[in-house]
């Protein structure tokens, strides 16, 4: 648009002097030459447009911006046209509350009051990007900067309203998932009735409160004792039953010994040891005597 614009001018210019100052009437033929040549780059350049991958175009002719957009790729246009690229790829938003983390410089983590009037500290990552087809709304109703009107708003204070559902504890432990599904569909909503998708919602920390912190820390420490204590509790018992058990198997043994062997058992079980110690080649002595058992010595000692 800028070389048509100064082509043009230079045509005028070029025919104007040589009307008032004859002498340079022949330098009128080159500077009308460079004239149309800067006229028909700039048209050239004001027809051809390429929107790069990942990118849409946004035509606006005299101010009034069309519904229908461009792709990416080459394209020949009204040269009067003006054309707005949109980045269309995943973008992301952070907010944190480490120096330099997130978008903002400083502490930008978000501050929320919970259901039992704990002030709770989260730090998330937002990423979304422009839908295509409701790119012309968007640059109509919100502009380039959707980032600031649309992202951070929203985000902030979705999460504001939906924490006072909550106990600080909960955000912290087992309703940290459904928080983050609740967030999550309350700003996606408000995202697309303004041309942004949502794709995800990173919940990357949530601080307590120190008081909180001390009591969770000393809930869990007493858990652990617990179940610390029911293991030593399970282990004793097992150990009692199987003392049970064995003084059991103990009095079942002796209550068989002593009704189940008689004299004469006995007395043949002497006879077979004797037979036995007889064969054995080792000298010895046997001595009988009153009793019903002999004493028998060992001819090597």
């Amino acid at each position: 648009m800028i070389l048509l614009i100064l082509g043009i001018f230079l045509f005028f210019a070029v025919t104007a002097i040589a009307k008032n100052n004859p002498a340079t009437a022949k330098f009128t033929g080159a500077g009308r030459i460079v004239a149309i040549l800067l006229v028909f780059l700039g048209i050239t350049s004001s027809c051809i447009k390429q929107i790069d991958a990942g990118e849409i175009g946004v035509k606006i002719l005299f101010g009034s911006i069309q519904k229908d957009v461009m792709i990416s790729g080459l394209h020949f246009i009204n040269p009067l046209l003006d054309v707005k690229k949109l980045d269309v790829k995943t973008q992301n938003y952070t907010m944190s509350g480490v120096h330099d983390e997130g978008d903002k410089s400083g502490d930008d983590a978000i501050k929320v009051l919970t259901s039992d009037g704990l002030e709770v500290t989260i730090d998330l990552t937002v990423l979304y990007r422009v839908v295509s087809v409701d790119a012309p709304r968007l640059l109509s109703e919100t502009g380039e900067d959707y980032r600031d009107k649309i992202v951070r708003p929203i985000t902030r204070t979705k999460i504001r309203d939906n924490a006072v559902y909550y106990q600080a504890v909960d955000l912290f432990g087992s309703k940290r998932d459904e928080f983050q599904q609740r967030i999550y569909k309350t700003i996606e909503d408000d995202f697309k009735k303004r041309g942004l998708m949502l794709e995800q919602l990173l919940v990357r920390n949530i601080t307590l409160p120190n008081s909180v912190k001390a009591s969770i820390e000393s809930k869990i420490n007493a858990e652990q004792d617990a179940k610390k204590m029911e293991f030593v509790l399970q282990k004793e018992k097992q150990e009692a039953e199987r003392k049970r058990v064995e003084a059991q198997g103990i009095a079942d043994y002796q209550k068989i010994i002593n009704t189940g062997l008689t004299n004469q058992q006995l007395q043949y079980e002497q006879i077979k040891a004797m037979q036995a110690l007889s064969l054995s080649p080792n000298a010895k002595v046997i001595v009988m005597g009153k009793g019903s058992t002999p004493l028998i010595i060992d001819g090597k000692q």
